[in-house]
């Protein structure tokens, strides 16, 4: 299993959440830490992620995961609710960048993902989670490239992909029965020519026995 599904298992899954999308970073800027929570000084990994609740009416937050090394288990750290994203920067809208920032009500955080395919995945996510979720206040998208905000994201494309499907077995559909309407055009002609065939048939038949 993998470390974004057993953090969907382990940290959402058990207060009736749901994992949109998450994204493994480090700090571009350390933080000095002198004493962890787990007693001592350590490393970690640091994944950003995305949620929804399951029950009505709808909550998305973004959490802060880590994972102590030694430990095979997850930490759910800081929180914030959707609400609370003020802007989202992408860095640099002309190259893919791992880098990105994002600044809250009362936080501002500045991470590089592991990749920038990565990141790119998780902002097509979290903009369309805005879009859906919030309804009065949305956070500001700066510096991301066009295919996060626009037609080419990976939701679009798979909304494309499900339109293209659904024409293509309309099309099917609409062939065949032009196909079947030909046919029995076919077979009704041929019907009618067998019977006019008996008809002529019987009357020479009457004629000669005459």
């Amino acid at each position: 299993m993998s470390a974004k599904s057993t953090i969907s298992k382990e940290i959402f899954a058990p207060l009736d959440e749901r994992m949109l999308g998450a994204v493994q970073v480090k700090r571009r800027t350390k933080k000095k830490i002198p004493f962890l929570a787990t007693g001592g000084q350590g490393e970690y990994l640091t994944y950003i992620c995305l949620s929804v609740t399951n029950k009505k009416p709808t909550q998305a937050s973004i959490t802060k995961v880590k994972q102590f090394e030694g430990s095979t288990s997850f930490v759910r750290r800081s929180q914030w609710m959707l609400e609370q994203l003020r802007q989202v920067n992408g860095i640099d809208p002309n190259r893919d960048s791992a880098e990105f920032d994002l600044l809250f009500e009362n936080s501002f955080d500045q991470w590089v993902a592991s990749t920038a395919s990565e990141k790119c995945t998780f902002f097509q996510i979290l903009h369309h989670t805005c879009q859906r979720y919030l309804t009065d206040r949305k956070p500001e998208f700066i510096n991301c490239q066009s295919k996060i905000m626009g037609g080419n994201s990976i939701l679009h494309s798979a909304a494309d992909s499900v339109t293209s499907a659904v024409q293509k077995a309309s099309q099917a559909l609409n062939e065949r029965g032009e196909r079947l309407g030909r046919a029995e055009e076919k077979t009704e002609d041929m019907k009618n020519s067998a019977q006019q065939f008996a008809e002529t048939a019987h009357k020479l038949a009457m004629k000669h026995k005459c």
